[in-house]
């Protein structure tokens, strides 16, 4: 399995977490189990849902900031969850450029939403990787 598929199932993770209330390890570990996967890429998918979790104040608030007047009340789930995942990379990952960062979610909000989503998506995060507002680790370029 590759990053990108990887990505798709963090992102499939972080939609489910936003309806069901029953335990977060255990609903990661049950969807986890679903898939074939090694080590990297579970490791991956673990370390985005939980540093959008741990994160989710500050990804918010940046959302918020660029989304040009929308509430986050106002977002589908779906693109919700794919700028969530896709601001943590862009904003505390190092591994990953934030061009590809743009790119994937765009096409995951291509895939899963509707559309205007891909747009809507990219106009965000191409608005936070212009002003560079990446929140706490702001050293990232």
């Amino acid at each position: 399995m590759g990053r990108k598929a990887s990505r798709e199932i963090a992102m499939k993770i972080l939609y489910q977490l936003e309806f069901q209330k029953d335990s977060q390890e255990e609903q990661i570990n049950n969807a986890l189990e679903q898939y074939n996967l090694n080590s990297k890429d579970r490791e991956y998918i673990i370390d985005v849902i939980n540093g959008v979790y741990s994160n989710k104040e500050s990804i918010d608030s940046t959302i918020e900031k660029h989304s040009r007047g929308w509430k986050l009340s106002r977002i589908s789930r779906v693109d919700l969850s794919i700028l969530r995942l896709s601001i943590y990379e862009m904003c505390y990952r190092k591994d990953i450029p934030l061009n590809v960062s743009i790119n994937e979610a765009v096409e995951l909000a291509k895939n899963y939403s509707g559309g205007e989503s891909g747009s809507f998506v990219n106009g965000i995060l191409g608005n936070v990787a212009k002003t560079k507002l990446l929140p706490i680790d702001g050293n990232k370029t």
